[in-house]
């Protein structure tokens, strides 16, 4: 009896020093919830970063104004508006008109298709070389490493906007041609990044343990090593998409991008510079465009590298 009363007294001491938080209920509760995917910790990752979302709301926008650019364009964007030549922004036209009296608003709209579409399939032209590449020569190593990285250290050798325009002028300039020149002219930063994760992916325990009990290579590639380079791919695509856009702009400048009467932001620069100081408007707002559309590619790109790797933010 009395065993069983001193039995009884520690059972209730034990209980009165477990924490709340430690409960059978609590406990169960805690096994029982389900662990979040590394998509839910991203995604709350980065809705705490009110830039990134903006970035990214702002984006939506804009691939929705580009979708439907021919509903929302007030006018025709190659409709000519008669005793109306540099006329400044008014309710009947948001933006002005150019030298042509067409209306400037309509085109920055309709332009966005021109830069987007440019930047999305230009930069999948990147991330598809660059990635093979330097897939390659991570995993492979050896020769076909010195081959592939002495490759990308010759183009990276000339300079990158004069091996653009080069390639752009030998073909007739379109937005076709914009598209596969950028493409084909860039992927050497996206390769030599891909090579550093993978080298350093191929050195983690369960690559080697993979490749010990004998997982052939393209297994090994395309379950345990892009998967975990994914990350990088995302964020320097994201990145990418800005510069693509740039790129874009500067050769519709020059003359060797989307030809007319197919508006682009570059072009409608170009066009605006020779009354720049009389009819501001013409530069103004294509110029904005290009800032805001840049800035906001940047900013989800930011956004999303924090989100990946949250010790980013700390140093």
């Amino acid at each position: 009896m009395a065993n069983a009363q001193v039995d009884e007294t520690r059972r209730e001491q034990a209980a009165e020093r477990i924490p709340s938080s430690t409960s059978p209920a609590r406990h169960l509760q805690q096994v029982s919830t389900k662990p979040e995917s590394q998509v839910q910790i991203v995604w709350r990752n980065l809705r705490r970063n009110r830039l990134a979302m903006a970035g990214g709301i702002f984006v939506l926008l804009l691939y929705l104004t580009a979708l439907f650019a021919p509903a929302l364009a007030p006018q025709d964007y190659t409709a000519f508006n008669r005793g109306q030549p540099l006329k400044p922004p008014s309710s009947e036209h948001w933006f002005g008109t150019d030298r042509q009296t067409r209306d400037v608003f309509s085109r920055v709209i309709v332009g966005s298709r021109v830069s987007l579409s440019v930047g999305f399939i230009s930069v999948t032209l990147i991330m598809l070389i660059g990635v093979t590449l330097g897939a390659l020569s991570g995993f492979l190593g050896g020769i076909i490493d010195n081959l592939v990285m002495r490759f990308t250290d010759i183009m990276l050798a000339i300079p990158g906007f004069f091996l653009l325009i080069t390639a752009a002028a030998l073909f007739t300039p379109s937005l076709r041609t914009t598209m596969i020149v950028i493409g084909l002219t860039s992927w050497m930063g996206a390769a030599r990044l891909i090579r550093g994760e993978f080298l350093r992916v191929k050195a983690q325990d369960f690559v080697l343990a993979a490749r010990a009990i004998g997982v052939p290579n393209s297994r090994i590639i395309i379950r345990h090593l892009l998967p975990n380079t994914m990350a990088v791919i995302i964020v320097e695509a994201t990145l990418w998409l800005s510069y693509a856009i740039l790129l874009e702009s500067g050769l519709a400048f020059l003359g060797l991008g989307a030809q007319p009467p197919t508006p682009s932001w570059g072009g409608m620069l170009a066009d605006g510079r020779v009354d720049m100081q009389n009819a501001w408007w013409q530069t103004v707002f294509p110029g904005l465009a290009i800032f805001l559309t840049v800035l906001a590619f940047n900013l989800v790109g930011d956004g999303l590298r924090d989100a990946f790797d949250p010790r980013q933010r700390r140093r």
